[in-house]
């Protein structure tokens, strides 16, 4: 691991050296080479259905949006009609039979004469009842052997899956959408997070029934492999494996983007600002040292990710939103005028340069997107990995993802923002880039969210810098999983190719704190939202599939609920 380090090193410490020298910083330098390449993805990724004037229609927004609402209405409103089955899923309440199989357990001459054996010890179980039953002669034996393929539990592919989306799209991502839409950039964020729920289902679940088991246990799986092996399974090999193949491309781009650079961008702003720290070369100096820390977490693999994010991501999650509550309900008499203004500017927008109804609601459905990333299909890479013998059972504990991401976490940094400029601070709109001004000084992103805290929280600007770090890495390190996963499907399984693909990840981290969060943001919104077309591809084929899968961890639930009660 010194080897592997000190090649980071040797990489970027001489350009810093030089940076310094010249008039013009290492983050200027790296910025104005980026940018052309940011613009360049935006261009061609965003291309618009309609355009006028006023607003112009991605036709790639149309797409997500309209699939969430399909999956929505086919699966009969799974977002809401199975919420509570997807928590109780969470909390291992079905452990049991995931593991073992509902029919081996409370079938006919079944092991578990009547127990719940989610709550007893399954090997004692066995061992009372050994003696008593013989089902072609070898049941416990089977029982014993045959569990389920996976790494790690719920809780630990959802607290993975969730330390990918919530992230500084949450703290930053949010302000940056009230600051161009206007507060009801943030009702629109919560239809499409509530939306988003559906598709998130239907990804993962595919995520599961389609993955790879190594010889050694280890999991591969994602949309690259649900769309190579659904699509063959269909007729369509070549055609699925060029899709599968686009989408690993654009997952990496992914990675590099949205799950790292814009990270390390906001994470270097409140350093920056928290520290008054003018360098010309500042932003690469912060983005070396988040690379090493990240550089070490991620050798690890996915065990050891899930490890430290199972322990990071509530506690960072719960810190920020008490931080949040305390803002919200210190000013409780605010929180109607919050709503309201909210609901309101929905459909009668008035910030500067959003236009009209389309306006605003394309603020909110491209930010709510990017930042729980329904439909792009990362998130599937990670739940993929879960012990279970039911792919659905994983699809509705991830639905609970848009959930916490956009439905919690960004409408309380959305309301902590809106009561804040109830004082009049700032105009919505700002300069229509998304920075905006309070007196007299520029302030975008995260910077915006800083301010907003650093009203009611004393020492505030130390309390989000480390919220903000926090939820930076841990978004790093799930998402270089998952880039790591689509490189392993291009490049092989091999440890050169592992480390060609992290070095090229580590400095991707510097390149977004050195560069403008203008470059940055634009290059990881076309890289996250072009993973989207397509996974698309393999989520309209393969739906079917999803629905059979639903029905058949439904009937192993009710099949134990019917045995216990007998």
């Amino acid at each position: 691991m010194k080897k592997y380090l000190l090649s980071i090193l040797a990489i970027v410490y001489p350009a810093i050296i030089f940076a310094q020298e010249e008039e013009i910083g290492l983050d200027e330098k790296i910025d104005q080479a980026f940018a052309p390449i940011a613009q360049f993805f935006t261009d061609v990724i965003f291309f618009p259905v309609y355009q006028d004037d006023v607003y112009t229609i991605p036709f790639v927004l149309v797409l997500l949006v309209g699939s969430a609402l399909f999956f929505t209405i086919y699966f009969g409103f799974p977002n809401i009609r199975y919420f509570w089955t997807a928590i109780s899923t969470v909390r291992g309440k079905y452990e049991d039979i995931e593991k073992h199989g509902a029919k081996e357990l409370y079938g006919e001459g079944g092991i578990a004469q009547g127990q719940d054996l989610s709550k007893v010890d399954i090997e004692e179980h066995l061992v009372s009842v050994e003696n008593d039953l013989a089902v072609d002669g070898d049941i416990v034996d089977t029982i014993r052997d045959e569990s389920s393929d996976g790494e790690v539990s719920h809780f630990q592919a959802l607290a993975t899956a969730v330390s990918g989306t919530v992230g500084n799209g949450n703290i930053a991502g949010v302000a940056l959408a009230i600051a161009l839409g206007g507060p009801g950039a943030t009702f629109w964020m919560i239809v499409c997070g509530l939306l988003g729920m559906s598709t998130k289902f239907v990804e993962c679940t595919l995520g599961v029934q389609y993955r790879d088991v190594g010889e050694d246990g280890t999991v591969y799986g994602g949309p690259m492999y649900y769309i190579s092996k659904g699509l063959k399974a269909k007729g369509f090999k070549t055609f699925g494996k060029i899709a599968a193949g686009i989408f690993a491309v654009f997952c990496i781009g992914g990675s590099f983007g949205g799950g790292n650079a814009a990270q390390s961008n906001q994470a270097t702003i409140v350093i920056k600002e928290l520290f008054d720290w003018e360098s010309t070369a500042a932003g690469a100096i912060v983005g070396l040292v988040l690379a090493i820390l990240v550089g070490i977490i991620i050798i690890g693999g996915i065990k050891r990710i899930a490890q430290v994010t199972e322990k990071v991501v509530p506690f960072m999650a719960l810190l920020y939103i008490v931080a949040c509550l305390y803002i919200i309900f210190s000013n409780f008499g605010l929180i109607d005028d919050a709503v309201g203004l909210i609901i309101k500017e929905a459909f009668n927008p008035t910030a500067f340069g959003v236009g009209s109804l389309i306006g605003v609601l394309l603020v909110g459905f491209q930010r709510a997107a990017f930042s729980n990333e329904a439909g792009a299909g990362s998130a599937s890479i990670a739940h993929s990995a879960v012990r279970t013998k039911y792919s659905a059972s994983e699809g509705l504990v991830a639905l609970l993802e848009p959930f916490i991401d956009t439905v919690v976490i960004c409408t309380m940094t959305a309301l902590v923002i809106v009561i804040f400029n109830l004082g009049g601070f700032f105009e919505y709109g700002g300069d229509g880039s998304g920075v905006i001004y309070i007196d007299g000084a520029p302030f975008e992103g995260a910077g915006i969210t800083s301010q907003a805290f650093a009203q009611y929280i004393p020492y505030s600007n130390v309390f989000l810098t480390v919220a903000v770090v926090l939820f930076a890495v841990s978004t790093m390190i799930s998402w270089s999983y998952y880039g790591l996963q689509s490189w392993k499907f291009l490049f092989g399984r091999g440890k050169r190719a592992d480390l060609a693909y992290k070095i090229l990840f580590l400095t991707f981290v510097v390149i977004g704190a050195a560069a403008s969060m203008n470059s940055i943001w634009s290059f990881s919104d076309a890289m996250i939202f072009a993973m989207i077309f397509p996974n698309m591809v393999g989520l309209f084929l393969l739906f079917p599939v999803v629905k059979k899968q639903l029905r058949r961890y439904l009937d192993a639930i009710k099949l134990k609920a019917d045995a216990i009660e007998d």
